[in-house]
C-alpha cells in the first residue's frame, strides 16, 4: 500500500505543477496582436 500512496502523491504533485504552468502561461503571458491577411482563391466562391 504504501507504494500505491506514493505513486498518487506523486502524480498528484505533477499534476499541480502542469496545472500551475498552464495557468501562469494563460494568465501572465500577454500574445502580441499583429494584422493577418489570407488570399482565398476565386475558384472558391464558384458553386457546384
Amino acid at each position: 500500500m504504501p507504494s500505491l500512496f506514493r505513486f498518487l502523491t506523486a502524480v498528484a504533485v505533477l499534476a499541480g505543477i502542469v496545472y500551475g504552468v498552464v495557468f501562469a502561461l494563460a494568465n501572465f503571458v500577454n500574445p502580441k496582436p499583429r494584422e493577418m491577411t489570407v488570399t482565398i482563391p476565386p475558384d472558391k466562391f464558384l458553386k457546384k
